[in-house]
C-alpha cells in the first residue's frame, strides 16, 4: 500500500507529477501545503529512493488506474490447459487412432497434451514399445504441435509433452 499525506514519515521528499513545474526536493511540510492548496493528495510512489519520491495526485483516481492496469495485464495472460492421454504399452491400432484424434482436437483448442504410457506390473519390460508408441504419436502430431519434452521414464510412467503450434496472427 502507498503512504499518503500525513502518513509519510520522511523529512524531505522529491516531488514529481503533472502539476509540478520543476521536480525538486521539498520538506514534507512544504509538500503537504502544496498538495493542500491543489486540493489533492501527497502519495509516496517510490519509498526506497533517496529522498523518497512523492506525487501530488487524486489518490482515489490513482487507485482506480492501478486496478485498471492490473486488470489489463491479467486479461493479456493466457491460461495453459493441460490434457492427458494415457496409453498402455500394448495399445492396439484402433485405440491409438481414437486417442490420436483426441490429441489433435486438444492441440487445435490450444491445450498442451501430456501423453504417457503407464506400465503395470511386469509390463515395465516393454519400455521400448512404450517409447516407440510415444515417438509415433509425436510424429503423427507433427503438423499440429511441437514436442516440448521427449519421452522420459518417471517411475512406472513414460511421459511426453506436446505443445500446440502457435497460429500466426494476421
Amino acid at each position: 500500500m502507498h503512504k499518503i499525506n500525513n502518513f509519510i514519515r520522511a523529512k524531505s521528499v522529491r516531488l514529481v507529477g503533472d502539476n509540478i513545474e520543476t521536480p525538486d526536493v521539498y520538506t514534507i511540510q512544504d509538500a503537504l501545503k502544496l498538495a493542500d492548496e491543489l486540493e489533492l493528495d501527497l502519495v509516496e510512489i517510490s519509498p526506497n529512493a533517496e529522498p523518497p519520491v512523492c506525487k501530488i495526485i487524486d489518490y482515489q483516481k490513482f487507485l482506480y488506474q492501478q486496478k485498471k492496469k492490473q486488470k489489463e495485464l491479467k486479461a493479456k495472460t493466457q491460461k495453459v490447459v493441460l490434457k492427458e492421454i494415457r496409453f498402455g504399452p500394448q495399445t492396439d491400432e484402433h485405440d491409438y487412432q481414437f486417442k490420436l484424434k483426441h490429441a489433435i482436437n486438444f492441440l487445435a483448442d490450444g491445450a498442451k497434451v501430456k501423453a504417457f504410457v503407464f506400465f503395470k506390473g511386469r509390463s515395465i519390460l516393454f519400455k521400448e514399445q512404450g517409447e516407440i508408441l510415444l515417438l509415433r504419436l509425436a510424429q503423427d502430431l507433427e503438423e499440429h504441435g511441437k514436442v516440448e519434452q521427449l519421452p522420459k521414464l518417471e517411475g512406472k510412467r513414460m511421459i511426453m509433452f506436446i505443445a500446440p503450434k502457435v497460429a500466426k496472427k494476421k
